[in-house]
């Protein structure tokens, strides 16, 4: 008898952490179903990294990585990778998450071959098409062909509700980012980056800057580098570690603005379990990255969104998140004020992002319809 199958797609870091909750729920039903995982190759080595932390093994690699790669390279290639794999093992169920190149080929292929897509993290807005860019329209669009629509959040939920997605699809879960977070902090590692393990362990408050987004190339990240280095002029006791995303549109201005300074310190991309020490070391964080801001409200850790708009509206509503874009005198006038505040991590609010069982949800719901047995889980509260 063949099991029913499930078909988990990866193309990027992102996705593979917050992947890596539901492939490792799904695994523990592997007597009734069976998981296999394709890499597209959008990432590679930093895909790599999560996998083993995670300690999962790909079953296809599609390798589409390329020097000078832009989407079109990478649609084509994923299109065509994707097809053949989806041909070849028939799955019952396509499952991508988020809102990359990789997740939108992967919902059209299931699409094409008339497979049920689901879609983890479905529902996130910020209704400009162009903010962020491409993604706010690879998440449209994947949700416009998903049959399952895991929304991490009840406020995700009634964006799809208000675009005439049939609420029986949807499924309030929590986001899958604070699985993984959680299991990676239960089991202590020592800190790999040593210029990271030597900041944490040193006196000085630890500052993260992570910036990498596409629509902040050019004078966007100019001036969010400049304010970053008045903040840290003017703020003696500090110390900031920017992982530098290797793209030469982030490297090159970094290294012009931020180079030369004693307390600003550029370093290769870290690790998950570096980045979740970062996360809960650091007395501010100032990102343009979606999953460090569902992150770092764990940890209570306040967060400046370098962006003009997010999807992501529950950690502002919360206070633990404030959007500043790239101001540079927004940018300032919020990091002064966090770092005169005195509130301790241990004050913090509970994440509005989720609870640490969204993978086990994700997987209850598919299993449950594959094998026509009741739920054993309700969708999160929020």
């Amino acid at each position: 008898m063949t099991h029913p199958r499930v078909l988990i797609v990866v193309g990027t870091r992102p996705e593979a952490i917050k992947m890596a909750p539901v492939l490792k729920a799904l695994q523990r039903h592997d007597e009734a179903v069976e998981t296999r995982v394709v890499l597209t190759g959008q990432h590679s080595t930093m895909v790599d990294q999560v996998l083993e932390v995670f300690g999962i093994q790909s079953d296809y690699d599609l390798g589409i990585m390329k020097k000078g790669q832009d989407l079109y390279d990478v649609m084509h290639r994923a299109l065509e990778g994707l097809h053949g794999v989806v041909q070849d093992f028939k799955p019952d169920i396509l499952l991508v998450q988020g809102d990359t190149a990789t997740v939108f080929v992967g919902s059209l292929v299931g699409f094409f071959e008339k497979v049920k897509v689901g879609h983890i993290e479905a529902g996130l807005r910020t209704h400009d098409k162009w903010a962020p860019w491409p993604e706010e329209i690879f998440r449209r669009m994947t949700d416009v062909v998903s049959d399952y629509h895991f929304a991490p959040t009840p406020q995700a939920r009634e964006a799809l509700v208000e675009e005439n997605v049939s609420p029986s699809n949807i499924h309030v879960t929590g986001n899958t980012v604070v699985d993984a977070l959680l299991a990676v902090t239960e089991r202590p590692a020592p800190v790999e980056n040593e210029t990271l393990r030597r900041v944490i362990g040193g006196g000085q408050r630890l500052v993260l800057l992570t910036a990498h987004r596409r629509e902040s190339f050019g004078a966007p990240l100019a001036k969010i580098f400049s304010a970053v280095r008045t903040l840290t002029d003017e703020h003696p006791d500090i110390e900031v570690v920017y992982p530098i995303h290797p793209n030469p549109n982030v490297v090159v201005p970094a290294r012009e603005f931020l180079s030369h300074h004693p307390r600003i310190h550029l370093t290769e991309p870290i690790s998950y379990v570096d980045l979740a020490a970062a996360l809960k070391a650091a007395d501010l964080i100032l990102t343009d990255s979606g999953g460090i801001q569902e992150e770092a409200p764990t940890f209570g850790t306040p967060v400046l969104v370098l962006r003009d708009v997010t999807e992501r509206p529950e950690g502002i509503e919360a206070g633990v998140a404030c959007l500043v874009g790239t101001d540079p005198s927004r940018i300032l006038e919020e990091g002064r004020r966090y770092l005169a505040s005195t509130r301790s991590n241990t004050e913090r609010p509970r994440n509005p992002y989720g609870d640490g069982q969204a993978g086990m949800r994700i997987a209850d719901i598919l299993v449950s319809d594959l094998l026509g047995r009741p739920r054993k889980t309700k969708d999160w509260g929020g």
